[in-house]
């Protein structure tokens, strides 16, 4: 699985490293923010939720405004 997130009020590399790690956070996930394009970038061999990773960005004080799935395989 891979998805990218559209994530709001990221303005720092502290914003960004709270962000990656919020989302590291979930078993199986890994994750890289991008700050300059705002979003985030999620690998998984498993399926995770939407709701899931929704719910670790706002945990961390931030706002999510999409998340697509890209299709084809992991890498």
């Amino acid at each position: 699985m891979k998805k990218t997130i559209k994530i709001e009020g990221m303005s720092c590399s502290h914003c960004q490293a709270r962000v990656e790690k919020a989302l590291n956070g979930i078993a199986g996930v890994t994750a890289k923010v991008d700050l300059k394009k705002g979003q985030a970038t999620v690998r998984s061999e498993a399926a995770v939720s939407d709701a899931d990773l929704s719910r670790a960005v706002e945990e961390a004080g931030y706002t999510v405004t999409a998340i697509d799935e890209s299709k084809g395989l992991f890498r």
